[in-house]
C-alpha cells in the first residue's frame, strides 16, 4: 500500500521528527484547523499561478486539477471538523512557507521554477506527515489521512515536473538547495505546532551555525 510513498521519502532530506508527531496529536482540533487553512492556501497558490502564468499550457492543465483537489480536501477537512463540533477559526501560519519563499529568485524563469520546486516540497512534506500521523489518530481520521496520501504524492510530482519543464537548465542544484532549507525548517526549533512546523518548542534543540544561516 505504501510503495508509492518511496519517491516522497527519497525527495525529502529528512523524516518528520517523532517529537513533532507526539506534540501534534495532543491538539487534534488545532491540527485540523491548520490543515484546513493549508488546503485553502494550496488552492489559492495554484489559482494565483494560473492567472500569473496563463500562457503556459501545461501549467494551466496541471494546476487547474490540483486547485480542484485542494479545495475538495478543504471541504473534507471542514466536514470532519463540523462532525466533531470544532468551529473554524484562523490560526497563525508556520514559518515554513516564508522560510522557503525568501530564497526565490526574482527574475523569470527562475522565479517560476523556484515556486514550482517549493510547491513540490510543500506537497511532499504534507504527504509524509499525513503518513506519519495517521497511525496515531482515531479510526475516522486515520482513514482520512491515509486516503489523502496518493493525491498529495501526485501533487508533488506535478510541481516537480513543471519545474523541469519550464527551467532552461537542469533543476537538480535548485532542488538540492531547497531540500537543505526545508530540512533545516523541519529539524530546528519552532514557536508553535503546525502541519509544517519544526521541532516543538519544549522539545527543541538549538540550531547549528549552518542551520541558523539557512533560516536567516
Amino acid at each position: 500500500m505504501m510503495d508509492f510513498m518511496q519517491p516522497v521519502r527519497d525527495f525529502l532530506a529528512c523524516a518528520t521528527p517523532p517529537e513533532w508527531v507526539s506534540a501534534a496529536v495532543l491538539d487534534v482540533p488545532l491540527l485540523l484547523q491548520d490543515h484546513a487553512n493549508c488546503e485553502k492556501k494550496a488552492a489559492s497558490t495554484a489559482m494565483n499561478m494560473l492567472f500569473r502564468y496563463n500562457d503556459r499550457e501545461e501549467l494551466q492543465t496541471e494546476l487547474a486539477q490540483l486547485a480542484r483537489e485542494e479545495l475538495l480536501h478543504y471541504e473534507q477537512v471542514r466536514d470532519l471538523m463540523q462532525k466533531r463540533g470544532i468551529g473554524y477559526r484562523p490560526v497563525s501560519a508556520a514559518r515554513y512557507a516564508q522560510g522557503m519563499r525568501q530564497h526565490v529568485r526574482t527574475s523569470e524563469p527562475g522565479h517560476l521554477v523556484d515556486l514550482m520546486i517549493i510547491g513540490a516540497f510543500v506537497e511532499a512534506r504534507s504527504c509524509e506527515r499525513f503518513a506519519a500521523i495517521a497511525p496515531h489518530l482515531d479510526e475516522d481520521l486515520k482513514r482520512f489521512y491515509t486516503f489523502l496520501l496518493r493525491s498529495e504524492a501526485r501533487h508533488f510530482q506535478y510541481y516537480l515536473g513543471l519545474a523541469s519543464l519550464y527551467s532552461p537548465e537542469p533543476i537538480e542544484d535548485r532542488v538540492a538547495f531547497f531540500r537543505d532549507v526545508e530540512r533545516v525548517l523541519i529539524e530546528t526549533p519552532d514557536v508553535e505546532v503546525r502541519f509544517h512546523s519544526g521541532l516543538p518548542p519544549v522539545m527543541a534543540i538549538q540550531p547549528t551555525t549552518e542551520q541558523a544561516a539557512c533560516l536567516s
